[in-house]
């Protein structure tokens, strides 16, 4: 799967801001066998205290021009409430709520988010339960024109109707309105005279456009459980998602918004994982004109590996892809094109006794820089998933630290230093 990384790693303690904490930087003992190649090395990450409430969790990160857009998830008395603030470097926006209900899916893996269009709008996403199975819920899309002030009316970007699974959302600006790409499961209930088949569908639909919302399939036959991810590259959206051969197979696949059209689904690695369950561990993508990085977890052969693998056209093709981990990943990943030939990665490892956030860079030519580690957590499901987004020349990354009481939390990396 590429070359291995250092083993090197460098661990970051790092600053609160507004309490003066002093750093912590534990280095390695040989710098010479620290020292990745020049524009790899990561300066230290400084936390940020975020304004969420107590039981906070499900953070999601995104670019909204100069700032990144935190959201996430509370608890309420009777429910739970979706909230975001926007970090512009040196401090916090006053926290808004998007949306709270007493019927929603609230979920470790599948987790709502709020995204900037670059217009200035937002769009939000979250679940809603539509019946009595486990599974059973809903997309709900709502989108802002001032700044999240107020929301609209919430849609389904779905009509099937049926109490089945809906969710693992990617949306995304598309010329006419707001692109959504969800995993449907309407096909595990009979309807129009069809059979259930017990098959997980990738969708697309745009909401707000004056075409109207036109449902269609990208993929019929895709992994039941697992992220989807979207890259905006030069000439269009590029899906990333894990798919589901009939052989019970389920490597990362992509596709690509191409005149209209999504193009035929590609395997993007023949990394050949048979799984006969969803390992919930999805892809994650991004572009810098017409360069795309998109980092996956598989456990082929019984190995897990944490890869990430480059497109110089628009991920129209995949060179071979580069492993990043440190040797025992839990996945769940993110990834930062900090420009054409350079990639930051974010996973979890396993450490000792529990779990930790790590991110190192990774070039185009396969070369790794060191592996900082920028947070702890757990191992288990409640600590889920790690993001980042990118604002100016600094990455805001946050991640739920589980507990009792749950809480988010995060940190700022200073790229602008980074050069070749």
């Amino acid at each position: 799967p590429g070359p291995r990384p250092t083993p090197c790693t460098h661990i970051v303690m790092r600053q609160n801001v507004g309490r003066r904490a002093p750093y912590l930087f534990l280095a390695c003992a040989l710098a010479a066998a620290c020292g990745g190649e020049p524009g790899t090395s990561l300066p230290e990450a400084v936390s940020v205290d975020v304004p969420a409430g107590a039981g906070a969790a499900l953070p999601h990160v995104a670019a909204a021009g100069s700032n990144a857009l935190l959201s996430w998830v509370e608890p309420r008395e009777t429910g739970h409430a979706l909230l975001f603030a926007q970090w512009d470097g040196t401090g916090w926006t006053a926290p808004l709520t998007v949306a709270e209900g007493s019927d929603w899916f609230v979920n470790w893996a599948d987790f709502p988010s709020v995204v900037a269009l670059g217009n200035g709008d937002l769009a939000a996403h979250w679940l809603q339960r539509s019946g009595p199975g486990t599974y059973a819920y809903d997309v709900m899309v709502s989108q802002s024109r001032d700044g999240g002030a107020t929301w609209s009316d919430p849609v389904r970007p779905h009509a099937d109707g049926t109490p089945t699974e809906h969710g693992f959302v990617s949306m995304f600006p598309v010329h006419d309105g707001l692109g959504v790409v969800w995993l449907d499961g309407r096909s595990y209930a009979a309807h129009d005279d069809k059979p259930a088949t017990n098959e997980m569908a990738l969708r697309f639909t745009t909401l707000g456009g004056a075409s109207g919302s036109v449902e269609s399939v990208i993929d019929e036959r895709v992994c039941d459980c697992c992220q989807t991810a979207v890259a905006m590259t030069r000439s269009g959206p590029l899906i990333a998602y894990r798919d589901r051969s009939h052989a019970e197979v389920r490597d990362i696949s992509v596709s690509r918004l191409v005149a209209g059209t999504w193009t035929e689904p590609q395997t993007l690695h023949a990394d050949n994982w048979e799984i006969d369950a969803c390992p919930v561990n999805g892809p994650q993508a991004d572009a810098h004109d017409s360069s795309v990085a998109v980092a996956w977890f598989t456990a082929a052969g019984d190995t897990p590996v944490v890869n990430v693998a480059f497109s110089g056209d628009d991920g129209a093709t995949f060179a071979a892809p580069v492993r990043v981990d440190d040797g025992n990943p839990l996945g769940r990943v993110d990834v930062l094109l900090l420009d054409g030939d350079r990639a930051l990665v974010l996973w979890l490892e396993r450490s000792a006794d529990a779990g930790v956030v790590a991110a190192r860079i990774v070039t185009r030519d396969g070369q790794v820089g060191e592996t900082a580690v920028i947070g702890e957590t757990l191992a288990q499901r409640p600590s889920g998933f790690p993001r980042m987004g990118r604002f100016g020349d600094a990455v805001l990354l946050a991640w739920t630290e589980p507990g009792d009481t749950s809480r988010v939390r995060a940190a700022v990396l200073d790229i602008g230093s980074l050069r070749h």
